[in-house]
């Protein structure tokens, strides 16, 4: 049971993602005329990585808000976004990881592609978890804004040069359709191109790589993990220790060590496959019962 239980929740999950995706990608019409949506929804940052730039994009990218909005001339910080992201981060942690990321999504269709998979060492997946936290502190916030070019103005850092959410969703889809960004095109795609590539390739054979070891985001929503309304409850007394959680984690979190573990995306698959119904999800303290797409639909409403 507990496994039927968990194929249909992996189903509808994906659901979720693909048709959140969808809904933030609204403005078809661009990837036919290869232009950018430039109307009254863009000021508005959709909770989860999804590039401004994209031909269909309706909302702005978080963190390429947080960028476009610090002023390395004034030192002025990002604090309208910074704080909706905040707000979300502790209302629901990394929930948006495991359920309206679209990106996160590619990831995982890329990683059943039927091939030998890849273990990182322990150590060194440790180590390299806390790329994502240079990425966001170094990247997104201190070479933004601290660093001026040579017009005294700050620079995107990690949206220029890292981002392959960038690439694949807004640079692919404009040099494609627009000749003018065609001929614009030079070193700096390659070199995201590249990037991208490699992300695709890790997917294949490494679960989630961008959101383990580079999403400046994730690592955000990871500060507020442990203290977030919607958290993980693990139940020792109903624990048989048969290990069925920490096994179907696929992010390499061991629910019955830490079931709030800055690691964990809240996909909710270890509580679908618990046998005894030893892990919960609760919000503000309260044990609820796994609602999971009404959060999702929730939170999409109010965008």
């Amino acid at each position: 049971m507990a496994k039927q239980d968990l194929i249909k929740h992996t189903r509808i999950r994906k659901a979720v993602q693909g048709g959140w995706g969808l809904l933030h990608n609204a403005h078809l019409s661009g990837f036919l005329t290869g232009t950018i949506y430039q109307g009254p929804l863009k000021k508005f940052c959709v909770p989860g990585m999804n590039c401004y730039s994209c031909p269909g994009a309706v909302g702005a990218c978080p963190i390429g808000s947080m960028q476009a909005i610090f002023d390395a001339r004034k030192r002025k910080f990002a604090f309208y976004v910074v704080g909706y992201l905040a707000v979300i981060g502790m209302l629901v942690g990394r929930f948006i990881c495991g359920w309206l990321c679209l990106f996160g999504l590619i990831q995982e269709l890329l990683y059943k592609i039927p091939t030998p998979k890849l273990k990182i060492p322990e150590k060194t997946d440790k180590i390299l978890r806390y790329l994502k936290y240079v990425m966001l502190f170094v990247f997104v916030f201190g070479l933004s804004f601290f660093y001026r070019n040579e017009v005294k103005v700050g620079m995107p850092w990690f949206c220029k040069f890292i981002c392959p959410v960038g690439t694949l969703e807004g640079g692919i889809p404009l040099v494609l359709l627009n000749s003018g960004m065609r001929a614009a095109a030079g070193w700096l795609f390659r070199w995201k191109f590249l990037v991208l590539v490699l992300c695709i390739a890790a997917s294949i054979f490494i679960y989630r790589p961008f959101c383990k070891y580079m999403c400046p985001l994730g690592a955000f929503y990871a500060l507020f993990q442990k203290v977030s309304i919607l958290r993980m409850s693990f139940d020792e007394s109903s624990c048989v220790n048969c290990g069925a959680c920490s096994r179907q984690c696929k992010m390499g979190v061991n629910p019955m060590k830490n079931p709030n573990s800055a690691e964990c995306i809240r996909c909710g698959e270890c509580v679908k496959i618990c046998p005894k119904n030893a892990l919960s999800w609760t919000a503000a303290g309260k044990a609820k019962k796994p609602v999971i797409v009404k959060v999702a639909a929730d939170l999409g409403n109010s965008q």
